[in-house]
C-alpha cells in the first residue's frame, strides 16, 4: 500500500473532512462510473453514490488493506449498494432461459460473428443487450470490460472466486450473443 493511501486511510479513520474530500476526489469518478453503469437512472445513481461514501466513511474501520486496495473496497461497496437497489426495484431483466437453452452451444467464432466489429449499430445492440442483463451480470461486464478490473479484484468486489467470475463472464457473453441474435430477428 502506498504511503499516501496509508495516510489517507488514517485520516478517514479520524473522520477528517480533508481526508474524506480527498477520497471523493481520488475515487469519486470510479465509484460514479460503477454505480451509473448498473443503475441507469441518474437520480437513483446520485443517491446510491452518496450512500456508498457515507457507508465507506462510517465503516472505514472494517477496511482491510491486506485484502484489497481502497479503490477496490469502494467499488465493492458501490457494487453491493447498486445491486441491492436494483433487486428492490421493479427493473425487468431477462433470464437466459428466455432465449432457449442452447446458449452453451455458442462458440467463440459465433460470438465474434454475432457481435462483430464495434461499429455504431453493434455498439447500440451491445448496449441494448447489456441493459437486459440482470444487475449482477451488468456489473460483471462493466467491471471487466469498462473498468478493466482483474478477475481477482472482481472476485473481491462480488464476494466470489476468480474461477467463478471466469465462468460467469463466459455465460454472460453467451447470453449477450443470444440477446443480440434475437434483436436482429
Amino acid at each position: 500500500m502506498a504511503e499516501t493511501e496509508i495516510h489517507l486511510i488514517e485520516g478517514l479513520r479520524q473522520q477528517s473532512p480533508k481526508a474524506q474530500q480527498e477520497t471523493l476526489e481520488l475515487f469519486g469518478r470510479n465509484v460514479w462510473a460503477q454505480v451509473v453503469r448498473i443503475v441507469s437512472c441518474t437520480e437513483d445513481a446520485e443517491e446510491i453514490y452518496q450512500d456508498v461514501f457515507v457507508k465507506a466513511f462510517n465503516n472505514i474501520d472494517r477496511y482491510d488493506g491486506e485484502k484489497a486496495s481502497l479503490k477496490t473496497w469502494l467499488l465493492r461497496i458501490a457494487y453491493n449498494e447498486s445491486v441491492s437497489f436494483l433487486r428492490h426495484s421493479k427493473t425487468k431483466t431477462i433470464s437466459l432461459e428466455d432465449y432457449g437453452n442452447d446458449s452453451d452451444n455458442i462458440s467463440e467464432e459465433e460470438m465474434e460473428r454475432i457481435i462483430g466489429r464495434p461499429d455504431n449499430e453493434n455498439i447500440h445492440m451491445l448496449r441494448s443487450a447489456i441493459q437486459r442483463l440482470t444487475p449482477e451480470e451488468q456489473a460483471l461486464i462493466t467491471m471487466f470490460y469498462y473498468d478493466d478490473l482483474s478477475m481477482n479484484d472482481i472476485a473481491f468486489v462480488t464476494g466470489s472466486t476468480p474461477s467463478t467470475i471466469g465462468s460467469r463472464l463466459s455465460r454472460t457473453r453467451k447470453k449477450i450473443c443470444k440477446i443480440i441474435k434475437n434483436i436482429r430477428l
